[in-house]
């Protein structure tokens, strides 16, 4: 699913470089549960960026399912992004204008889903998330775990093949951060691809195996 060979990613400002991520090698199979930990602004999500397509490399390679996609275009990328990545951010990033069930349903307007499917793929996600009864609601009418699993109904609604989940549990208290890991745990079980960065060892009990980075480079790996 993943491959990285010597990925580096270098911001300049002010003609003052920072070496965000360095010397990157890394390969994730399709269907693991891999969690990134690693002290604040050791380059967590950065990585999560790049395997997002969100940013580009600075330097070395980059793999998604097969294709290097170290060098390609912006409008390349987002069509890679479109169907292929659902992105779960510890923000939530929810659009307050839109109530719940046009917030889950935005990412299937884009792949031009029609209607009546729509409206039965985003029912049928709501209701595995329990949330089907506040589809009416805004997103600043619900209570944090619910506007993540709102959040992570949005992120899987076109059925990804690769989840990258950015915190998912970080402004959750802990019982809602379970309900999230359950369902992260969950999606994982029917052959999604996860990468979760995280500060909780709890939560990275729950992946296949953890890398950790230091510094903006990959110190350890555990089973």
């Amino acid at each position: 699913m993943i491959r990285a060979e010597d990925l580096k990613k270098i911001f300049t400002i002010e003609n003052i470089e920072t070496h965000a991520i360095k010397n990157i090698f890394l390969k994730i199979k399709e269907g693991e549960f891999v969690a990134v930990m690693g002290p604040s602004g050791c380059g967590k999500t950065t990585l999560l960026n790049l395997m997002g397509l969100l940013v580009k490399p600075s330097g070395g390679k980059y793999f998604l399912m097969g294709q290097d996609v170290s060098d390609v275009s912006e409008s390349e990328r987002a069509n890679l992004r479109k169907g292929n990545i659902g992105f779960v951010f510890q923000s939530f990033n929810l659009i307050d204008e839109l109530k719940v069930f046009e917030n889950v349903e935005l990412p299937l307007l884009y792949l031009k889903i029609p209607a009546r499917e729509r409206k039965e793929r985003v029912l049928d996600i709501l209701e595995r998330m329990n949330m089907a009864h506040r589809r009416n609601y805004f997103p600043q009418q619900l209570s944090g775990g619910q506007q993540q699993r709102v959040a992570v109904a949005r992120a899987v609604i076109t059925k990804p093949r690769l989840i990258l989940a950015d915190e998912p549990t970080g402004n959750l208290d802990s019982v809602n951060g379970e309900e999230v890991m359950k369902l992260l745990t969950q999606l994982h079980s029917e052959g999604t691809t996860i990468v979760m960065v995280t500060h909780s060892n709890q939560c990275a009990q729950q992946a296949d195996r953890s890398i950790h980075l230091f510094d903006g480079q990959i110190v350890s790996h555990y089973s």
